[in-house]
């Protein structure tokens, strides 16, 4: 029986990173293309030592993964990194916020314009799936909650609006017979190998970093706005769950999706919410300190609460995330204070 081969664009990341070790976990070969900008080749020696566990990186997955160094708007590099894939997992894009303000036309270059390069060469190769990494950012300030998908979209950056754009162009690409795609809108995702330096790490990673470092953390406002934490691991397992979902059971359950077109957009949250302080209590309970907080103003333009509708991910995919925020939080700060980053 054959090894059925995937390609992870952005599997250096941190999200990447996940699905890659779940993927070479399962048995499957993995071909990773990242440009190195913001992954880390470390996370992908992670991956591949986690795939069996604690120890030296095993020989088995080590064969099993391919890394291509390379850029996602490279048509040439992308149309050989497609081939002889069962699905494709688009996760590379440029996420910092900041960036796109000061930089929207190579934002959507990379992020939209890449997204479109990666879908038209793996319609070309014939690859049946493409799951998109979105974001819960294309829904932008909204009045009432839980979001669900057919919330209309207000992005606020030109980063929200490229993963807006990305979204469509795969959905008008299935509704040209190209590959069918999932797209898969992120809420607040955490866990082991998010990078706190980076702008896009979130409070997670930056309060884990300080309780394992026994310092105290910033709070902006009153420390009871909300979001919706979801663990990386569930996260990964969304993905595998999007790339195996049956078409017909996209064309039928209401995906927002033109009628009949194999594509769907589908959020992926815990559908809880949960508070800044909440976060606190649950660093302090699994790290056994103190944890002191300084609060400071609030940040204009912050978001007051978010919440996402998981029910389409439930009957689209079968998912569910598993791991509460308790548990993913002592799994979080358990792997920072092992120095694994």
């Amino acid at each position: 029986m054959s090894v059925p081969r995937y390609l992870v664009t952005g599997g250096a990341g941190f999200i990447g990173s996940h699905l890659v070790e779940r993927l070479l976990a399962a048995g499957a070969a993995v071909r990773v293309l990242d440009d190195f900008s913001s992954g880390k080749r470390e996370n992908l020696w992670a991956a591949v030592g986690g795939a069996a566990g604690v120890g030296p990186a095993p020989a088995d997955p080590v064969r099993r993964l391919e890394v291509v160094e390379g850029d996602v708007r490279d048509a040439e590099l992308v149309r050989a990194a497609v081939d002889d894939c069962r699905a494709v997992f688009h996760l590379a894009a440029i996420v910092s916020v900041t960036r796109s303000v000061e930089d929207p036309v190579g934002t959507g270059a990379v992020t939209h314009g890449g997204t479109v390069n990666v879908a038209t060469q793996a319609g070309i190769a014939g690859v049946p799936r493409v799951v998109l990494a979105s974001s819960c950012a294309v829904y932008g300030d909204v009045d009432a909650l839980p979001l669900t998908e057919d919330v209309p979209p207000r992005p606020l950056s030109p980063y929200a609006a490229a993963k807006l754009g990305s979204e469509e162009a795969l959905v008008a690409l299935a509704r040209g017979g190209a590959s069918t795609a999932v797209c898969l809108r992120l809420f607040n995702v955490y866990g082991p190998r998010q990078d706190p330096g980076s702008e896009y790490s979130g409070v997670v990673a930056l309060f884990t970093h300080a309780a394992v470092a026994g310092a105290g953390v910033t709070v902006y406002g009153d420390g009871l706005q909300t979001r919706d934490f979801v663990y990386v691991d569930d996260v990964a397992a969304a993905f595998v769950r999007a790339a195996e979902a049956p078409v017909g059971r996209l064309q039928a359950a209401g995906t927002g999706a033109p009628e009949g077109v194999p594509a769907a957009v589908v959020n992926i949250g815990t559908g809880a919410q949960s508070s800044v302080l909440d976060l606190v209590a649950a660093l302090r309970a699994a790290s056994g300190r103190d944890l002191p907080v300084e609060h400071r103003p609030a940040r204009a333009g912050d978001i007051r609460d978010s919440q996402a509708d998981v029910s389409r991910a439930a009957a689209l995919l079968d998912w569910r995330p598993a791991v509460s925020l308790t548990e993913g939080l002592a799994r979080t700060y358990a792997a920072g204070a092992a120095g694994v980053s």
